[in-house]
């Protein structure tokens, strides 16, 4: 499951890297926003491109400022790449999107220019040159893409065992208001669904498609972390509870069910047999399973140089970090996985909280 993030998702695509060292190969990718594009890149890939893939979006829409930062100018970072930040603001992201010229204050209300203050059609040109949408379509890996109706404020999943999927149901997932416009699909607008919620781990859920799944989970923004000092800090610090405030509601969520799950199975169990046909009780009895699964949650903690801007700061030395900062991450969760103690929020279900502090002497 991919959160977005922007260009926190390079992130991702190390974890992506790291799982694949080891064998994990995905039979179903859910993303949102940033983590929608990652998500089509892996599944309309075969799996000896898919890095290939990641690493040229990743190279692609880094290539504005291509230069690593020398270990002397550290200190400068985070003046550096506040820089970068206001230079995608001006100018936008190559193969990702540009800025709208005139501003969208100038152009006529109801048009699409007069929505958003960038166009998304170059993420369209990438999309199709990267991704292969046939493949994707054929479902041998399934893929479930968030957004939410403009209209009704509904959060969807456009999901490939259902509909055809093409680039636009990507940009519909991360078409964020009023950066990007929305996307229109057979008559229904769509945004960015992290408007609703950036974690589809409820959809998952609702879904049931396995009794025993492994379920990996990227978060980009942390959910806890330290008093702002000054205005930057504060911007980011919102920003942080904003995008990760679905992940623990989800995990209640989920404990709370499996509480009732596992309720509504001992009470079916003493029923008698000549009430076990009732239409009522077979309801009943379908929301109890005997699932078994295992939730990696990697958690990106790494401190930003660029404050609440990290979100769009698509520097090459940033997302490079990112991508390592999630690969280390994989591997050493990997490394340490025999002395890590799992959460278990109810019957059935265990959270491995990743990566892991490693304790002393380890």
């Amino acid at each position: 499951m991919l959160q977005g993030g922007g260009a926190l998702g390079a992130y991702q695509a190390g974890v992506y890297e790291g799982l694949a060292e080891f064998g994990l190969v995905p039979n179903w990718l859910v993303g949102i926003s940033i983590g929608a594009v990652n998500s089509a890149l892996i599944t309309g890939n075969p799996p000896e491109r898919r890095l290939e893939r990641l690493r040229a979006f990743w190279d692609r829409v880094s290539a504005y400022a291509p230069m690593s930062v020398p270990a002397v100018l550290d200190p400068l970072r985070p003046m550096l790449d506040h820089l970068s930040a206001a230079s995608v603001a001006m100018f936008g992201i190559p193969g990702f999107f540009t800025p709208r010229v005139p501003p969208p204050f100038f152009a006529p209300s109801g048009s699409l220019e007069a929505q958003s203050f960038y166009d998304t059609t170059p993420l369209k040109g990438t999309l199709e040159e990267l991704v292969d949408f046939d493949l994707i379509n054929r479902g041998k890996v399934r893929l479930s893409l968030g957004a939410v109706n403009v209209r009704t404020g509904e959060l969807v999943y456009f999901d490939n065992r259902r509909i055809k999927i093409g680039p636009e149901h990507v940009l519909a997932s991360g078409a964020l208001p009023p950066g990007f416009p929305a996307v229109c699909i057979e008559g229904e607008h769509y945004w960015d669904g992290g408007l609703v919620s950036n974690s589809p781990l409820n959809y998952v859920w609702d879904e049931r498609p396995l009794t025993t799944a492994l379920i990996v989970q990227a978060n980009l923004f942390n959910a806890q972390g330290e008093l702002p000092r000054n205005l930057d800090e504060t911007l980011e610090r919102a920003k942080d509870i904003q995008y990760s405030s679905k992940v623990r509601f989800n995990t209640d969520h989920i404990r709370s069910m499996l509480e009732l799950r596992a309720a509504l199975g001992r009470v079916v169990s003493k029923l008698p047999a000549s009430l076990l046909a009732n239409p009522d009780i077979e309801k009943i009895a379908s929301f109890h399973d005997e699932r078994q699964w295992t939730i990696a949650v990697l958690n990106d903690r790494r401190v930003s140089h660029s404050g609440q801007a990290k979100d769009y700061e698509f520097s090459r030395a940033t997302v490079n970090e990112r991508w390592s900062a999630g690969l280390e991450d994989v591997r050493r969760s990997s490394a340490n996985i025999d002395w890590m103690e799992p959460t278990d929020i109810g019957p059935g279900v265990r959270v491995y909280n990743l990566p892991p502090e490693t304790p002393a002497g380890k």
